[in-house]
């Protein structure tokens, strides 16, 4: 027998009788506390990946250290490094190099922080999530990322080495003849934002499959515990909804920053990306509203299978209310019932017992009772 199969630990944490109501998602997605300052655990490792590109050469390096890539802060080219895993002493110490505001380096190491876009003098900031979706614990996961645009230079901070969105971005930076290697340090922003915000359809498409199983659920009225599964949706709805809407507030920024770091003719592509997180907040009410109709729609089911219940039950007391009223009557104390005492005194009365509960189900079969 293969135990990796059985998965003990699934059914375990239902010993803990809060675990019975799925309430630690709820306190993981809601108990977000701002004036609290959370400590983050340190990355095991840092990887630090380098493209060092304009039109004519691409130079890419892995497996750089921290100091590795100081030498990229004035090579006249577009550069973009990339840091996978967050330790505070190496990621104070590129900062300090680029000169980084020091509440910058804060906002990076910060975790559960509000996607947002800041401006200083020499470097614009943005902070947001990409998002990730786990289809067997049917949970949206996200990973906060951070960008820093400078003068021919990007910096992206990762939380996990092991998975982004980025690759496409990669491919497109090899290619010699790519529309990315024509453009400045912003267009490679701007793609940055454009592919994190894109693959925002991808989980949504995903839990538009989920939402989708769940509508079956319901309509076929065949699994008690769809209302739980509704719920469960709401809640990562509310993971998205918490994500999508200041990310939109972030890409006006851009929009709006009169930035020397932006150039005019990259204007459309930002408007661009701005669309499509609008529609994506238009897209989450949506899924928003099929979950309220399939909650309602549950509980209509419910509620009709009860009165059917409720029916079954009115219609079996009214069938036994003469039988009860005849025996009781024939079972009363007195000498003077009429067929008392004659021989077929009991099959009369069992007889009229059957007769007039079979009256009455022909009479309500006719009025279309049931």
């Amino acid at each position: 027998m293969n135990l990796e199969k059985l998965r003990p630990e699934k059914y375990l944490r239902y010993l803990y009788l809060p675990n019975l109501f799925a309430h630690k998602r709820t306190k993981e997605i809601l108990a977000v506390n701002p004036t609290i300052v959370p400590s983050r655990e340190e990355a095991a490792s840092i990887e630090v990946s380098v493209f060092d590109y304009n039109a004519e050469m691409v130079e890419e390096k892995k497996e750089l250290g921290i100091v590795g890539c100081f030498d990229y802060k004035t090579s006249g080219r577009t550069t973009w490094i990339n840091i996978d895993g967050l330790r505070k002493t190496e990621i104070e110490s590129i900062c300090a190099h680029f000169d980084i505001h020091p509440l910058v380096v804060e906002d990076i190491l910060s975790i559960n922080q509000r996607p947002k876009m800041d401006e200083s003098e020499n470097f614009i900031f943005c902070l947001l999530n990409m998002l990730y979706y786990n289809k067997e614990e049917f949970t949206v996961e996200h990973e906060q990322i951070s960008i820093l645009l400078g003068k021919d230079v990007v910096i992206t901070f990762q939380e996990d080495a092991k998975r982004d969105v980025f690759n496409g971005l990669r491919d497109r930076i090899r290619l010699a003849n790519s529309k990315i290697r024509q453009r400045g340090a912003d267009y490679l922003c701007y793609s940055l934002l454009d592919l994190i915000i894109d693959h925002y359809y991808v989980v949504m498409e995903q839990l538009g499959e989920r939402i989708e199983q769940v509508e079956e659920e319901v309509t076929r009225g065949h699994n008690p515990r769809a209302l739980e599964h509704i719920t469960q949706v709401r809640k990562e709805l509310i993971v998205l909804k918490r994500n999508f809407a200041p990310v939109r507030e972030l890409v006006n920024g851009f929009l709006r920053s009169e930035s020397d770091l932006l150039e005019v003719r990259h204007t459309k592509y930002y408007k661009d990306v701005y669309d499509h997180i609008v529609q994506a907040l238009d897209l989450v009410e949506n899924y928003r509203d099929v979950c309220v109709s399939l909650q309602d729609l549950h509980i209509n089911n419910v509620n009709l299978r009860m009165n059917e219940v409720m029916k079954v039950m009115a219609i079996v007391t009214c069938l036994m209310a003469p039988a009860t009223v005849i025996g009781g009557i024939f079972g009363m104390n007195f000498d003077s019932i009429p067929w008392l005492h004659t021989p077929y005194g009991f099959f009369a009365a069992v007889g009229l017992m059957l007769f007039v509960p079979v009256l009455m189900l022909v009479v309500f079969r006719k009025r279309g009772w049931f």
